[in-house]
């Protein structure tokens, strides 16, 4: 069980993510003292959607073909629309995802960032939540969803939009330090 500043978490991300649902969380873990990495399907830096145009750039820190779960205590997946749909297509973000799942470590996606979820097959059985217009695509995965805030299950962490982020990273503090949960993804 890390304290938060002894810990390192990944941040998965590619072109068009939401920039608030990377930026801030991204900044508040720092903040706390955690180790946080960029972690990326290319070196350099990827792009923000900022409300309707792309916005700034973040620095990529690491290829994901260059880390592993074990190198982290903590996945986060920010959402905006374009960012996970090009990511669920990609095998090797999927299977990360998916190992991330099965591994117990806390694993927390925003706002359309719960369709990585999905396509990992992490949410059957599972209490969730994500931004309304991917609710269907979470209950056909099986997932319980709910309109809340913040939803945590055995560290499986999902928020609905920016203004959720101050719950968000306040939970995903708090799953770090409990440490591992023992969860069974189910096959499909």
């Amino acid at each position: 069980m890390p304290k938060i500043n002894e810990s390192k978490i990944a941040i998965l991300a590619t072109d068009g993510y939401e920039r608030s649902e990377l930026r801030e969380p991204l900044e508040k873990l720092r903040e706390k003292g955690a180790t946080v990495e960029v972690v990326s399907l290319k070196d350099g830096e990827i792009r923000s959607w900022d409300k309707t145009d792309w916005g700034d750039s973040v620095q990529v820190d690491r290829k994901l073909s260059d880390v592993k779960v074990e190198d982290y205590n903590a996945l986060v997946l920010p959402g905006g629309q374009i960012n996970p749909d090009l990511l669920r297509v990609e095998k090797e973000a999927v299977d990360f995802v998916r190992e991330f799942a099965k591994s117990g470590k806390t694993l927390a996606a925003i706002c359309h960032g719960p369709w990585l979820l999905v396509e990992a097959d992490a949410v059957r059985g599972r209490d969730v939540t994500s931004y309304p217009s991917i609710r269907t695509d979470m209950i056909n995965a099986g997932a319980n969803w709910s309109d809340k805030e913040v939803v945590v299950d055995q560290a499986i962490i999902t928020s609905r939009n920016p203004g959720d982020i101050p719950a968000f990273v306040d939970k995903i503090v708090e799953e770090v330090e409990e440490g591992r949960h023992e969860r069974v993804i189910e096959p499909a």
